[in-house]
């Protein structure tokens, strides 16, 4: 496991990642960093902690919205192969395992981050 050092506002954190997510790691930060550029842009920022949770609301609205546009497309989708006389895989449409290992290993790492910015 690889320790990190981000920086997100200008504050330096250490946090662990598999080998080789070094890159995906940073790419989560820069959406993280261009939360809290909205923030401060709309005159938002009174105190770290206020500014990460804020970061945090907006990301989770991103995913929250996603989710639901997932949910269509796939009633969409089913609704679809109906019409076709074909039925859908138990459970819906299948998802790109890749895409669910991904929004996986986002949302652990979402956790990670934020169980590390409390410890500081």
């Amino acid at each position: 496991m690889a320790q990190v050092t981000i920086r997100i506002n200008g504050y330096p954190y250490t946090v662990g990642c598999e080998d080789g997510e070094e890159q995906h790691l940073q790419a989560m930060v820069e959406q993280v960093e261009a939360r809290i550029a909205k923030i401060k842009t709309a005159g938002g920022q009174s105190g770290e902690s206020r500014l990460l949770a804020m970061a945090s609301l907006l990301m989770a609205d991103d995913l929250f919205e996603m989710e639901k546009q997932l949910k269509d497309m796939r009633g969409a989708l089913t609704k679809a192969m109906a019409k076709l006389g074909e039925s859908a895989p138990e459970g819906g449409p299948a998802l790109d395992p890749k895409l669910g290992r991904r929004l996986s290993r986002l949302a652990k790492r979402a956790e990670d981050i934020a169980v590390d910015l409390e410890r500081t």
